[in-house]
């Protein structure tokens, strides 16, 4: 049986590929530093019975030599802080993630002759001046601000990703992901979404930065996993980036109004300053993922965000319901 690693296993989107692998009968390895990601999040795979845990920091390179994986056949490089929340607390270690951390990992793929799909971000095309963003704009990042450190160390990690595709045949793919949510997200993690529901089903007002009238594309994470193990199987899209996303877009205001009426919140909006670099647009061009992989997002805002809203309800304990 072929072995999976995943790195960032304890993370939002690393233990919903955890569980989608493990569903699938698989042997999967996962790494995580906790820095972020919860514990909680793989109590449902207890090491044993095709599921192996290490607690390491994805840039040690005593992983190189480690006996769990030295029959790894495919890495999902998923470990990084992605809500600006935790990546400006922790810019260094965001930096050495995505960059020694992704190295590191595409020097075990090339040793072990290992698939690797790398997650980059729709953050690599910055508050872009073309929109919507396909796979060729190169992007307008700013270097020297906040989100520098998550948004250029992901560029430099496609530039590792380059190198070792070119100079040593490493079957490596990059995934551009855009905005994917679900329950999974930690109610703290200070992203949109995560942001919108709990503060709904406390009965707070929702949080709108700026005038709501910036956009995002948000993606259910079924369809990101469903997305990232296509791009793994599909040889097609070795040495690929593919953006993965749905590219229905809608405004930040229009989010919270659909939290507020399917949550039933007594809550309103509050408006506050819009955080420097925030992107006013983001939409993906996905013709690239339809055409290699077959792959388009099935799961509308509105089935996504009721999901959400109700799972996130059991978990918080009841709150404001519709």
């Amino acid at each position: 049986m072929s072995k999976t690693l995943v790195t960032g296993a304890a993370g939002f989107l690393g233990s919903h590929m955890v569980a989608r692998l493990r569903a699938e009968g698989r042997e999967v390895v996962g790494i995580d530093n906790l820095s972020t990601g919860k514990p909680d999040n793989l109590r449902s795979f207890p090491d044993g019975g095709g599921f192996v845990f290490i607690g390491c920091d994805v840039t040690n390179p005593q992983l190189l030599s480690m006996r769990e994986l030295t029959d790894v056949t495919e890495i999902y490089h998923l470990a990084s802080p992605a809500s600006p929340k935790f990546y400006q607390a922790h810019p260094f270690e965001t930096i050495e993630v995505n960059t020694t951390g992704t190295k590191l990992m595409l020097e075990l793929a090339r040793r072990n002759g290992a698939k690797l799909v790398y997650s980059s971000t729709s953050e690599a095309y910055g508050d872009p001046l073309v929109h919507p963003q396909d796979e060729s704009y190169r992007g307008n990042v700013n270097t020297w601000g906040p989100r520098a450190c998550y948004d250029e160390a992901k560029r430099l990690g496609e530039v590792y990703c380059y190198e070792y595709f070119r100079r040593y045949g490493v079957r490596v793919k990059v995934a551009r992901i855009f905005n994917t949510y679900s329950a999974g997200l930690r109610n703290d993690d200070g992203r949109v979404i995560s942001n919108f529901v709990t503060q709904a089903i406390e009965g707070a007002d929702l949080t709108v930065y700026g005038d709501g009238s910036q956009t995002r594309s948000f993606c259910y994470v079924d369809d990101t996993i469903r997305g990232l193990r296509l791009l793994m199987e599909k040889s097609v899209a070795d040495g690929e980036i593919v953006n993965i996303g749905n590219p229905v877009e809608h405004t930040i205001l229009h989010v919270a109004h659909t939290v507020i009426r399917l949550s039933g919140t007594s809550g309103g909006i509050r408006y506050l300053p819009l955080p420097e670099d925030d992107p006013k647009v983001r939409r993906p061009v996905i013709t690239k993922a339809e055409t290699l992989l077959g792959w388009r997002p099935e799961v509308t805002l509105e089935e996504g965000l009721g999901r959400t809203i109700r799972a996130y309800r059991e978990r918080m304990g009841g709150g404001t319901r519709s």
